[in-house]
């Protein structure tokens, strides 16, 4: 596969498939993703991490569609989960368990409780009373909890404000200045076992330096730790490098696995990375229609038939994506805004994209493999589209298309009494 992207005939190939005959078969808008690349960039990370003394833990909230979670689990992946609904995704496309963390700032009782159960590897702790609480359900049930606290190391990541996780003002992790007296209190419960510290400082990130930087905080945090007789066995640097900009380019992957690798020789903890846009980030795209062309005034409008509730990352933070077209045509190049249909000012899927567009035309949102579906809504009663897989050429549907059905299936009308 020399590149994701190809032009034969004038016609848009993705994956080895020509995107106009998935739309003729299958209806606009979907998602269409490749397995091959899934695979690719999974394995990119376990080919330049070399060590032995590491441990990739997909985040499931990137795209929790269970065929691509199978896929992972199938080539030996980790898993990261945030909530007990991620949890029996991960247990239903066959993860194992003893591969699983459980992050998340706001866990229930009823979510530790099935972590539990399912005997997953270790939660990430981010508060006092939530260790204090994993303790109690722990100790009710005659077992030993483990864990591993996420701290807050107060590194900028120089990303969008609400894709950081790692500065002193955000909701996630323990502050480092309470971590050592949650470390302690946790060393002394009697149904906990430490395993380790975690952090995760943010999203879409290209420099190595805020990683490296937070890395270098915590090995010295345990080092610290060491002295009090706490040992832990691995340190969990999480996730959040970028989404891959071209697929046969996997040099983000190598810098950060072997930088990553390097600055932790000789110490006996193990690594826990866990990626997730950079894995399935690059791997999908948004196929969507042109319903009109429209000009207001100077300004031009591609109106095509997804929306801010099929994809909602450029309404949400400004992310931008490319957009190209699918088919050849006659028209001329123009400015456009290409908006979707749902009665809101912020439905926009991109901003002044210079491109030929005809009414009935076919779009191609790129790099939408993370984010997109997962983040999805019925907003406007709009039924969400179907997700397609690619695997060797041949297409497969891993969920329909919702149907009017699908979005009442939980409501009753009432009786009224005359």
């Amino acid at each position: 596969m020399s590149n994701i992207f190809e032009i034969k005939d004038k016609e848009l190939f993705f994956d080895g498939v020509q995107l106009s005959t998935v739309a003729k078969k299958f209806g606009t808008p979907c998602y269409i993703y490749s397995k091959n690349l899934i695979e690719k960039n999974f394995n990119g990370y376990r080919e330049h991490l070399s060590s032995e003394n590491h441990f990739i833990c997909y985040a499931v909230k990137a795209n929790p569609n269970v065929a691509i979670l199978q896929i992972l689990a199938k080539i030996g992946s980790g898993f990261d989960v945030t909530s007990q609904g991620e949890l029996n995704r991960v247990l239903y496309a066959g993860g194992d368990p003893k591969k699983i963390i459980f992050s998340g700032v706001g866990k229930s009782e009823s979510d530790i409780k099935k972590g539990l159960d399912a005997k997953i590897k270790c939660f990430n702790v981010e508060s006092k009373y939530e260790l204090l609480l994993i303790n109690r359900i722990a100790k009710t049930n005659d077992i030993k909890a483990s864990i591993s606290i996420r701290v807050n190391p107060n590194v900028d990541a120089n990303t969008h404000p609400y894709i950081a996780t790692g500065l002193k003002n955000d909701k996630f992790g323990v502050d480092m200045r309470e971590a050592h007296g949650i470390f302690k209190l946790a060393s002394e419960l009697s149904n906990i076992e430490i395993m380790g510290i975690a952090c995760h400082i943010g999203s879409q990130i290209y420099d190595i330096a805020p990683f490296r930087e937070s890395l270098q905080i915590l090995m010295h945090f345990v080092d610290k730790l060491k002295l009090d007789n706490i040992h832990l066995s691995h340190i969990d640097i999480g996730g959040g490098l970028g989404t891959l900009k071209e697929d046969t380019n996997q040099t983000n992957i190598k810098e950060f696995s072997k930088t990553i690798m390097n600055d932790c020789s000789g110490r006996t903890e193990k690594i826990i990375i866990e990626p997730g846009r950079s894995i399935v980030g690059n791997a999908g795209v948004l196929l969507m229609k042109t319903e009109y062309v429209k000009t207001n005034g100077e300004k031009n409008f591609a109106i095509v038939d997804a929306g801010m509730n099929d994809y909602l990352r450029p309404a949400l933070y400004q992310a931008e994506m490319e957009i190209k077209s699918v088919s050849p045509n006659s028209a001329q190049a123009k400015i456009y805004d290409i908006v979707g249909p749902v009665c809101e000012s912020g439905d926009f899927l991109g901003k002044d994209r210079q491109l030929p567009i005809e009414t009935g035309d076919l779009l191609c949102l790129c790099d939408a493999g993370a984010y997109g579906f997962t983040m999805s809504s019925n907003y406007n009663s709009r039924c969400r589209p179907t997700e397609i897989l690619i695997v060797d050429e041949s297409l497969h549907v891993i969920r329909e298309r919702e149907t009017f059905e699908d979005l009442i299936k939980n409501e009753k009308l009432i009786e009224y009494i005359n």
